[in-house]
């Protein structure tokens, strides 16, 4: 195939898996392309459009067609993203609040699962909710997440939100022992998890990663969600990452800090979620990001999410 995959994917690739790992995906990345596009549908091979960019961090997007014309997403994905998983989640969901696989079933693309591969139905990926209005992408946002919060299917296999947030642990106290001045908000971040895990009101699907940029326009629905890393637990842990959404401009704001706990009663609020579990989850997931964040070089996104964690 001959097409680069967008920069944001390789460096994020590299902090994800390390150098070697992610060039050795990337390299093997034309063959399992070609061998998606050939084997896609019914015999009849896709042809690619182009390459969505800036595209994401854990995955390559091919903007493709059907041999009838058809507009469709090819999404490849290494396996340590968990395609599998994502195909489980999305047909689940079967296009409700959330993109739709053009076909559910294990037939759709021979070696599938090596190739990490699932064909979407196309949305728009130049125009998520982060080219809406503040108030107005915050209330759409919402709206769509509440619809991806339904009972898990049988026999899953999807972690719980205690099994996905325990490895993070360690590295969130080794940042805390190497600059002592994040000790406090570490410990604070560490004391909220583990009063939250200890009980968790309800078992729902999650979709694990959603804020703004994760909702894009469609077609068949004026809103739908993307790139979902599934899990199961408690709506609090959902709504944690969507609070701190354009945290930058929060960040420039001289009433940053009043609107960050403004957006917790709010989101609580409108959804009926307990207000102080989602203060601890939203502590809890900022701390967890800025260190890691710190840890993988990228200074200035660590400092203003720890900024906005000491806010809570």
């Amino acid at each position: 195939m001959g097409f680069e995959p967008p920069q944001r994917l390789v460096r994020a690739l590299g902090e994800s898996y390390g150098d070697t790992a992610a060039g050795e995906w990337l390299a093997g990345l034309p063959a399992l392309t070609g061998q998606a596009l050939a084997g896609a549908g019914a015999g009849e091979e896709l042809s690619v459009d182009r390459v969505a960019a800036p595209g994401g961090r854990s995955s390559l997007v091919l903007l493709v067609r059907g041999g009838d014309g058809a507009p469709a997403a090819l999404k490849i994905a290494p396996s340590g993203a968990a395609p599998e998983l994502e195909r489980a989640a999305l047909a689940h969901w079967n296009g409700w609040g959330a993109v739709q696989l053009i076909s559910p079933g294990e037939d759709l693309l021979p070696g599938h699962t090596a190739a990490g591969a699932l064909l979407l139905e196309r949305l728009h990926p130049e125009m998520s909710l982060r080219s809406l209005p503040e108030a107005k992408a915050l209330l759409e946002a919402a709206g769509t997440v509440r619809r991806l919060w339904v009972e898990p299917p049988a026999g899953h296999a999807f972690e719980t939100v205690a099994e996905r947030t325990a490895p993070r642990t360690g590295p969130m106290r080794a940042a805390a022992e190497a600059d002592p001045d994040l000790e406090p908000l570490v410990s604070a971040a560490l004391a909220a998890r583990e009063e939250l895990v200890a009980h968790s009101p309800e078992a729902l699907l999650l979709h694990g990663n959603f804020r703004q940029s994760k909702v894009l326009s469609g077609e068949r629905a004026p809103w739908l969600t993307v790139g979902p890393e599934p899990l199961v637990g408690e709506r609090a842990y959902d709504l944690a990452r969507l609070v701190r959404d354009r945290v930058e401009d929060l960040i420039a704001s001289s009433g940053g800090a009043m609107t960050a706990r403004r957006r917790i009663k709010k989101l609580a609020d409108a959804l009926d979620v307990d207000r102080e579990r989602l203060h601890g989850w939203t502590l809890f997931r900022a701390v967890e990001s800025g260190t890691r964040a710190l840890a993988a070089g990228r200074g200035q996104e660590g400092e203003v999410t720890l900024e906005f964690a000491s806010w809570l």
